[in-house]
């Protein structure tokens, strides 16, 4: 029998066991810009950054807000974020609004820059490098996640391409890729180069989809990504893609479930990060094939509508004419367009077995071609 002593000391293991989410310091920074002074205000931003921070509060993160920040609020809220990584396990960063990429290098946008040279881009804007060496410096062995919803259509990178005359080539489209440092994630909205939609909702598609897988327990940071970018390629019919790029040593979750809390279980379960790269990065590209084949069965089926109504206008324009020549020449037309409707569904009969294909490796169910409603 446990003498009194020792089922106290059992007792208290057992409960700092069952506590691992305790033991773990999580810290965010969340800025969302909408209201430009040098720019026209856009929809979503604010709307993203509040609804994260909420989603990052309920994930048990303490979270530092920027809502329309300019530059100096910028910087000071970076510098707070600073102070609180000191002994934190887990940082994150998101960010909505305006964002540009120079010389392969990303930029942040404050409400109150103006960017009319290249000279105010370091006085106006705030480099993502400068936040990202404040999440690394001193912290090798911990997380880091960055989250990139500024890959809009910028007016910022016009105007400073007009003052940098042949040096504009150095402006890139969208954000740059970058090369993150051990134990970080950084995850665009869509792909290096590219630009994102803004939606039609209270959320740009990615904060929209993020908040939402953000939120739900059993899911690794992986298996999150994936949901998120399903869902993005869903709401954009294919035209946007987020990318990410991982330099993570341990497994993370946003809700710990006791299986991957805090940061010692991490450590005893490392993952494979080449396998995990291999399985996303053909997730994705099956992911996108497949939006790109029902967006091409949609194509065909409009094209094969238009060349039938074509058809039937041509048919009405000479049924009053009775010169053999113009029925002649009638009959041409008609076989040619008719010719181009036999291949269109030649190609239509090769997408459905691809769409077949794709969807029962993404173990989705089948959809209508117009990539709809479920059937």
């Amino acid at each position: 029998m446990l003498s009194l002593r020792a089922f106290a000391a059992l007792a208290f293991t057992l409960a700092i066991s069952a506590m691992p989410a305790l033991a773990e310091k999580r810290v965010a920074l969340v800025i969302g810009n909408s209201k430009y002074i040098e720019a026209t205000p856009l929809a979503n931003p604010v709307n993203d950054a509040n609804d994260i921070a909420s989603a990052l509060k309920s994930a048990g993160f303490e979270v530092i807000v920027g809502i329309d920040v300019d530059k100096r609020a910028f910087d000071t809220r970076v510098r707070n974020f600073g102070e609180l990584l000191e002994g934190s396990d887990v940082a994150i960063f998101f960010y909505a609004g305006h964002g540009l990429q120079v010389g392969g290098r990303n930029y942040l946008i404050p409400t109150d820059a103006r960017l009319a040279n290249e000279r105010d881009l370091d006085f106006d804007a705030v480099s993502l490098d400068l936040v990202l060496k404040q999440m690394e410096l001193g912290r090798g062995d911990k997380t880091n996640i960055v989250f990139l919803d500024a890959c809009r259509d910028n007016p910022f990178g016009r105007n400073l391409a007009r003052s940098m005359g042949t040096r504009s080539a150095s402006i890139g489209k969208g954000l740059a890729q970058v090369e993150t440092g051990v134990g970080t994630f950084i995850s665009y909205s869509t792909q290096p180069g590219n630009v994102a939609l803004d939606g039609k909702g209270r959320n740009s598609p990615f904060t929209a989809a993020l908040a939402k897988h953000v939120r739900e327990p059993g899911r690794n940071l992986t298996s999150t990504m994936i949901e998120v970018r399903k869902d993005v390629l869903a709401s954009t019919d294919g035209k946007q893609v987020p990318w990410d790029h991982s330099a993570l040593t341990g497994d993370f979750s946003f809700h710990n479930d006791g299986e991957t809390g805090n940061a010692a279980t991490r450590a005893a379960r490392p993952v494979d990060e080449a396998a995990a790269k291999r399985a996303a990065a053909e997730h994705t590209q099956n992911i996108v094939a497949l939006a790109q084949a029902r967006e091409r069965l949609h194509q065909l089926q409009e094209a094969n509508k238009s060349d039938q109504q074509a058809i039937f206008d041509k048919q009405f324009d000479t049924s009053s004419s009775g010169d053999a020549d113009s029925r002649r020449t009638l009959s041409m037309e008609i076989g040619k367009i008719q010719i181009r409707m036999v291949r269109r569904n030649q190609e239509q009969e090769k997408l459905r077995s691809e769409v077949s294909s794709l969807e029962a490796k993404l173990g989705l169910a089948a959809q209508d071609e117009a990539g709809g409603a479920k059937k």
